[in-house]
């Protein structure tokens, strides 16, 4: 493990649309050391949910493979890094566009990458043709002791009276 990081998770499970709500809850139980908003876990979920469901149906397609994710903590951030081995994007910048779909037959909405940049801070791409892909997202959580401090200065305040 690298010195810069804080903690660090590594987890991998074939390529079984079943498998993403694991992986989705995996993630956010090792984000939760960083105590995140409700809406910060739900946002890292839903990254999570779209780039491990991109990796299943576009990646492996109608073929079985491995989906690898590494989380890192450092800095109140959280880095995602999710990949496999499938066939790789052909067009990245074509990929990221909203509404763009490689699978309308199954009726995707091919809003994935839009979603994912969405929810997080960082959001890079790195693929390769026939070697597989690899999302790296990143998401600072937002400490709330500002809330605290106002709490206890109140708290002050009404025992000063």
């Amino acid at each position: 493990m690298n010195g810069l990081y804080e903690n660090e998770m590594r987890l991998e499970f074939a390529s079984k649309s079943n498998n993403e709500a694991f992986a989705r809850i995996t993630v956010a139980a090792f984000a939760s050391q960083l105590d995140p908003t409700i809406e910060e876990l739900a946002d890292i979920k839903t990254a999570v949910s779209e780039a491990v469901t991109n990796s299943i149906i576009h990646g492996y397609e109608n073929s079985e493979g491995t989906v690898k994710i590494i989380s890192k903590i450092f800095a109140n951030t959280i880095e995602i890094e999710i990949s496999d081995t499938g066939k790789g994007i052909e067009n990245i910048e074509l990929a990221r566009k909203p509404l763009y779909t490689s699978k309308s037959n199954l009726e995707r909405s091919g809003m994935g990458f839009t979603i994912m940049e969405s929810f997080m801070d960082e959001v890079s791409i790195e693929s390769v043709v026939g070697l597989g892909t690899k999302i790296t997202m990143k998401k600072l959580i937002k400490k709330q002791e500002h809330q605290e401090d106002e709490k206890e200065l109140d708290m002050a305040e009404l025992g000063g009276r």
